[in-house]
């Protein structure tokens, strides 16, 4: 993929503008677009915050990761999850939010080349209230962790960086804050209430096991990648589409246009997941529905992340 960043000087250093043309690493039906999200997150902080990111280290001389610990993407009508492909031009905005002394907010645009935009930098009232239908936007809430035990992933603890340098940063307004919203899925083990208004459960709660694959998803830290989740998650959707009958393409056709994944836990290899799926359809629309997942280590059922994924089967030509 070639990104051609717009210069730094033209720029608010919270900000970045970018030319964007979609190349093998970023398209897929699975968890690429995604990782390449979280990279322009890890860039902009380390840019906004003056905080080199990818070698950050506690005040005690310990590695200090930015963990991702919610990620909300929102598919439009042209550009949206699953829908790159090769060649595919796109301009992306991004900008960061103070959000605490140990956590950053930051929010992307991904919008067609040419499409005309707002001038200045990327609104959070754009974002949350009035979004571009033919966008895609992402919103990731990102805290810093450290290991308190060597060669663990359990237990993990939330340490800043010393030169974690975040007063400059714009507030994000407490309106659009997520903090309740994921502190919710966290207690519960789910982002919808246990009715959600205007839809109806689809069959009956399925649960899949899953094991950690270390091929797959540790990243160079050792850690659960975070865009790994997508993947697992993903990977349970289509057994469950399977099931129901639908097929492989049907799975890679789907249009998702809403997904929040909640990060609350990580693992160690050879942990063993049991994944639990809800289904529900909506009441207005027969292409409408959403698959509700809460995954927990099976040994000691600690909640390790929930995810929310609202599709549009249209495209699929799902029943």
């Amino acid at each position: 993929m070639t990104t051609l960043p717009t210069p730094r000087e033209a720029l608010a250093p919270e900000t970045a503008s970018r030319h964007v043309v979609v190349a093998p690493g970023m398209c897929s039906g699975g968890s690429l677009v995604f990782g390449r999200i979280g990279d322009w997150t890890w860039e902009v902080v380390s840019a906004s915050c003056r905080t080199n990111v990818h070698a950050a280290r506690t005040a005690e001389g310990d590695p200090a990761y930015l963990s991702f610990y919610y990620f909300h993407v929102r598919g439009g009508d042209v550009v949206h999850p699953h829908g790159l492909t090769f060649g595919d031009e796109l301009r992306v905005d991004s900008r960061a939010f103070q959000f605490g002394s140990q956590s950053v907010i930051t929010l992307h645009r991904l919008a067609p080349a040419g499409l005309e935009l707002p001038e200045g930098p990327l609104d959070p009232a754009e974002v949350y209230e009035h979004p571009h239908p033919h966008c895609l936007y992402a919103e990731n809430f990102n805290r810093w962790i450290a290991r308190t035990t060597a060669g663990s992933n359990r237990g993990l603890a939330q340490v800043a960086p010393a030169d974690f340098t975040y007063q400059d940063l714009a507030p994000l307004p407490n309106a659009y804050s997520p903090r309740s919203l994921v502190g919710r899925a966290r207690a519960t083990g789910s982002f919808l209430p246990a009715d959600p208004p205007g839809f109806y459960e689809a069959g009956l709660p399925q649960t899949f096991a899953y094991t950690l694959d270390v091929v797959r998803d540790l990243n160079g830290a050792g850690l659960m990648y975070f865009a790994s989740y997508f993947a697992v998650f993903d990977t349970m959707l289509l057994r469950l589409w399977r099931a129901l009958g639908r097929t492989d393409e049907q799975f890679l056709r789907r249009k998702v246009t809403d997904q929040k994944i909640g990060y609350f836990g990580n693992a160690d290899p050879g942990t063993v997941f049991s994944v639990t799926i809800r289904r529900w359809r909506s009441i207005h629309s027969q292409n409408v529905e959403v698959a509700d997942m809460a995954l927990r280590d099976a040994a000691t059922g600690q909640l390790i992340a929930v995810t929310s994924i609202e599709i549009d089967t249209a495209s699929s030509g799902c029943a």
